[in-house]
């Protein structure tokens, strides 16, 4: 199953599309993902599709299918979102040798390259709306943004292996300090339905609209979490960038000030994760490519400084 996603060939990608209900020219053009395999596909009439084949063994078709019926609801709530598209089986997802795929309408807004203060004013409102549909209910096939988390504890143990001998002194205490932190801090009983990777890449905007999109890491966590990354953590304006978005975002739901004080342990814990979910993707043939310096010793003195810093700030 895992060799057939390696080794997706057009007349695999195509057939599926046909198998779905769709009618593709045969023109597509693969887009850049690392962890699924995302095309978009040029249907007769001139209409194009986005197909994404999600990768196997990380999400199974009921967490998926989570993933599209809170979609479904933001919709629902009339929040700008993209949303799959429903099948011929009745179902969003299509079977294709055991990968599970979807497909979504394409859409042509544009990713914005700085957010200024009204920017992040206005996406304080939308992430409010996100977060009101996403407290109504838990997602109990997702996972929870704790140390249980993928960056979490496990993690840590299967770094065990490739962190360089010189340096496990530092990185390993770090790591853990961040992890106690999250232990002993975060309360999983706040948790909601998040989008889990709010970045700008994660945000497209059409006019004075901006539509969220790639909700592969939905999960249930902190709202704070669709916040940080959103910051340009330049010292003489992110005390604004802060501010605009909370202004935004308290008029539709309160902010929860004190997860504020989260920020730090969610980096580290995403720095963790990003290392880990490479150690296990090592064997996809495109790992070694993209990331041709994990495992030397600078990448991880790059690692141990960033994870000191945070740690000592707890």
């Amino acid at each position: 199953m895992i060799s057939s996603f390696f080794n997706l060939d057009p007349e695999s990608v195509l057939k599926t599309c046909e198998n779905a209900g769709f009618q593709p020219t045969g023109l597509f053009t693969q887009l850049n993902s690392y962890e699924n395999r995302v095309f978009d596909i040029q249907l007769e009439g001139s209409e194009n599709i986005i197909a994404k084949f999600y990768r196997p063994e990380r999400w199974t078709p009921n967490a998926i299918l989570e993933e599209h019926h809170f979609l479904k609801e933001l919709n629902e709530a009339e929040i700008p979102s993209l949303n799959p598209i429903k099948l011929q089986n009745n179902s969003t997802l299509i079977d294709s040798n055991g990968i599970s795929v979807a497909f979504f309408p394409k859409f042509r807004g544009r990713m914005p390259q700085e957010l200024s203060l009204g920017d992040l004013n206005r996406i304080g409102q939308l992430f409010a709306r996100v977060h009101n549909v996403g407290a109504k209910s838990k997602a109990p096939n997702r996972p929870y943004m704790d140390t249980s988390y993928y960056g979490g504890w496990a993690t840590l143990t299967n770094l065990e292996n490739w962190v360089v001998p010189e340096l496990k002194s530092r990185y390993f205490p770090a790591a853990e300090d961040i992890l106690n932190f999250i232990d002993d801090r975060f309360d999983p009983s706040e948790f909601i339905r998040i989008h889990g990777d709010a970045h700008k890449g994660n945000i497209l905007q059409m006019q004075e609209s901006y539509f969220l999109v790639d909700f592969d890491d939905f999960c249930n966590g902190p709202a704070v979490q669709d916040f940080w990354m959103l910051l340009s953590y330049n010292e003489e304006t992110l005390t604004d960038e802060k501010d605009a978005f909370i202004e935004g975002y308290q008029m539709f739901r309160e902010f929860p000030f004190h997860q504020l004080d989260w920020i730090e342990a969610l980096r580290g814990l995403r720095i963790i994760m990003y290392a880990g979910w490479i150690a296990k993707r090592w064997d996809d043939p495109s790992f070694p490519k993209l990331f041709p310096d994990f495992g030397n010793f600078s990448y991880w003195a790059e690692e141990v400084e960033a994870l000191e810093k945070i740690a000592w700030s707890l």
